[in-house]
């Protein structure tokens, strides 16, 4: 069994798409836009400031704990290890991180913008 509203004039008028908005370089279409722009503006500030912080982490952790100095992992100081392989992996999460969630964000305006 389906249950349905009635029809009602309301649903017989047409809705003003999004993309006809943008297209016409309308006050809503570039609403839409500078949110867009906001949403990415906002990821890479996050995630740079994640990035940074860490990365400022690491020197300031081998200076409140100095016995950090005296380790060693087959003769190579542990400092040299934190700031020169454990940078990598942290650039190429947060690059990842980046992507994939602007991606998300692209796709939920275009998802907006879909005239269907």
């Amino acid at each position: 069994m389906r249950v349905t509203a009635p029809t009602t004039s309301s649903d017989s008028i047409t809705s003003y798409p999004v993309a006809r908005e943008l297209a016409e370089h309308s006050d809503v279409g570039e609403l839409f836009v500078r949110s867009l722009i906001r949403s990415q503006l906002r990821l890479a500030v996050v995630v740079a400031s994640g990035f940074l912080i860490i990365l400022v982490g690491i020197p300031v952790l081998i200076t409140v704990f100095p016995i950090i100095n005296t380790w060693t992992i087959a003769t190579v100081p542990v400092p040299w290890l934190l700031l020169g392989l454990g940078i990598y992996p942290l650039v190429i999460s947060c690059g990842a991180l980046y992507v994939r969630s602007a991606g998300r964000i692209e796709q939920r305006f275009r998802d907006l913008v879909d005239d269907r």
